[in-house]
């Protein structure tokens, strides 16, 4: 099968949020851009045949539009369309499993609350062996392929103003945040992972942004303890934090000469931290280790940021 880039479809803001971020994740590739529409309605007697035609009509339409979307944004994007009948959470998993990268809507709750995420869409990001990417509409990073639609088609009329609202946008974001958008990746270093690591580096590579790595430690429970003996103990135990990060990813800097990459070590729990990170950022990037075909199941820390993530939230399956 073709390398591609997969778009879980339906006809909500957030799910063509979804299908922007995944174009333009699939022309950064170079690879074909696949969007999917789950249809879950039975077919039955029951159902009156004008109901039936009606719903492929609307839906094969939101394909095709999607589809000329795509490539009107993206041109020379190979782009397919494929509408489906079965349970949504099992299909797209299936999709999502034979795809380099899937793009899902998620509701947002307004603000930084987060991300109202439906059971569908916990069900692919929990099971899925490959990333999921979690999009929603409000976000400056998932309304990107959006906001370039609208410059392809009002470009030649209006001279590029288009770019000058994108570039508008993006010095309100640097104003808000202090600094320009990113690629935001959480780390255990304890727990290490190349393919964690591989589309991280990748994703910011492709896309010329900084990477910024966080890893969040705490101390140990005697640690209250042994700071009344030792008050530099916690200095010590941040220092070798610090240094152990440094070492993990020297390798994946000499891989990505051209990423620019800044390290940070916090003190802290790790979901409250990356929340706190996604302020600003392009995209969050997170592990998920195991997986439960029976019962979606996610980490604590995937969990949370998901949930309340500012950004777009990549999820990637661990070994």
């Amino acid at each position: 099968m073709n390398r591609h880039v997969t778009v879980g479809l339906d006809d909500s803001t957030e799910s063509h949020a979804a299908a922007a971020w995944a174009a333009r994740e699939a022309s950064s590739r170079g690879v074909a851009l696949r969007l999917v529409h789950v249809e879950e309605w039975p077919v039955t007697p029951e159902i009156p045949l004008t109901l039936t035609e009606a719903l492929v009509e609307r839906y094969e339409t939101l394909l095709r539009e999607a589809a000329e979307r795509a490539r009107r944004d993206h041109p020379g994007l190979d782009v397919t369309t494929e509408m489906v009948h079965g349970r949504a959470g099992a299909e797209l998993t299936r999709a999502a499993d034979e795809s380099e990268v899937t793009a899902l809507g998620s509701r947002g709750l307004g603000g930084f609350v987060g991300f109202l995420v439906g059971s569908v869409s916990l069900a692919v990001v929990a099971t899925s062996t490959r990333p999921v990417v979690l999009v929603r509409a409000e976000q400056p990073g998932a309304e990107a392929g959006a906001t370039e639609s609208g410059a392809t088609e009002s470009g030649a009329a209006a001279g590029g103003s288009g770019a000058a609202e994108r570039a508008s946008a993006g010095a309100e974001d640097v104003a808000a945040t202090g600094s320009p958008p990113d690629v935001v990746l959480g780390l255990d270093i304890s727990r290490p992972c190349d393919p964690l690591l591989e589309f991280a580096f990748g994703t910011a590579a492709r896309r010329n942004l900084p990477l910024r790595v966080v890893h969040s430690w705490s101390p140990p429970a005697s640690y209250g303890y042994a700071a009344i003996l030792d008050p530099e103990i916690g200095t010590g135990l941040g220092r070798r934090a610090a240094e152990g990060l440094a070492e993990l990813l020297r390798p994946w800097r000499s891989r990505f000469p051209e990423v620019r990459v800044v390290e940070k070590v916090v003190v802290g729990p790790a979901a409250r931290e990356l929340v706190h990170a996604s302020r600003g950022a392009e995209l969050l990037v997170v592990g998920r280790r195991g997986r439960r075909p029976a019962l979606p199941h996610l980490g604590h820390v995937a969990h949370a940021v998901i949930h309340h993530s500012a950004a777009p939230v990549a999820v990637v399956p661990l070994a």
